[in-house]
């Protein structure tokens, strides 16, 4: 039966929100999320998505949602959403912040679908602009840094913005990993960044295969050393990058093939 139900959908702790509801959340900076792709009402690395919300509101909270709490809100959602959707949970303190309020206080769930998407088509151009982001372990709200270099970037010519540590070393883009490629191995950035689910997601099962993999410092000069960059995330596990800066990168086909297979290969779990 095809579900005719409208695609931009909301959840508080499993029931339709007010506004009332809403409000708290409209106004905070002090909340932490997930974002994925569902298909056929199932989800690539369910595990790795609860670890993160499970992670984000001890670090942040002090307390997390039990699991099985979190797996109760999601099936109300993906019961109600469309088979294939974007879908974002949030947690976040229903009191709002600018509050001591300690562990005592259990965060709320707030889960949001949206039309499903496959990202850009690529090849990108990135921008490289110095920047560090507050809790990088952590994937919170309230950072507008990110829409602000993005769209320094475009008004100069480019597509998204990689930011550059303290130390000049390659972290992440605005709301992506980074993934290189050197010819025979993936090269993962080292540096203070969000590990993505996406990416979790590519690394085991490239494991998995025996692709060998491995992690460096890098910086925009050791760009042209390099055989190939794919930017990941919950859209997509890889789309190309032609150009960070002045420096131009292979398309690599065959390194983002590898990249689409791997991740092809973790299996759609049913909630």
């Amino acid at each position: 039966m095809t579900r005719t139900t409208p695609r931009h959908l909301a959840w508080r702790d499993g029931v339709t929100p007010t506004a009332a509801d809403l409000v708290p959340l409209a106004f905070m900076g002090f909340a932490h999320f997930t974002a994925m792709q569902v298909r056929d009402s199932r989800i690539r690395g369910l595990d790795l998505h609860l670890e993160r919300l499970r992670r984000g509101s001890l670090e942040l909270y002090g307390h997390a949602l039990p699991d099985d709490q979190v797996l109760a809100q999601l099936r109300v959602a993906l019961k109600e959403a469309p088979a294939d959707t974007s879908l974002v949970a949030t947690c976040y303190l229903p009191g709002g912040e600018f509050t001591a309020a300690g562990p005592e206080t259990a965060p709320a769930l707030l889960i949001r679908t949206a039309p499903p998407s496959d990202g850009p088509e690529g090849p990108l151009a990135l921008m490289a602009v110095p920047h560090e982001r507050f809790l990088p372990s952590v994937k919170h709200v309230g950072e507008p840094a990110k829409t602000y270099f993005l769209r320094q970037a475009a008004a100069q010519g480019f597509d998204d913005a990689v930011f550059l540590d303290r130390r000049g070393r390659l972290s992440e883009a605005s709301i992506w990993n980074l993934a290189f490629w050197d010819g025979s191995a993936v090269v993962w950035p080292t540096a203070e960044m969000l590990g993505g689910v996406t990416m979790g997601i590519v690394r085991r099962q490239l494991a998995r295969l025996g692709v060998p993999q491995r992690e460096a410092e890098l910086t925009v000069d050791d760009l042209p050393e390099l055989a190939g960059c794919a930017l990941l995330n919950s859209w997509t596990p890889g789309v190309a990058v032609h150009r960070i800066d002045g420096v131009r990168l292979p398309r690599a086909q065959a390194f983002l093939d590898l990249l689409h297979d791997a991740y092809g290969r973790e299996p759609l779990t049913a909630v």
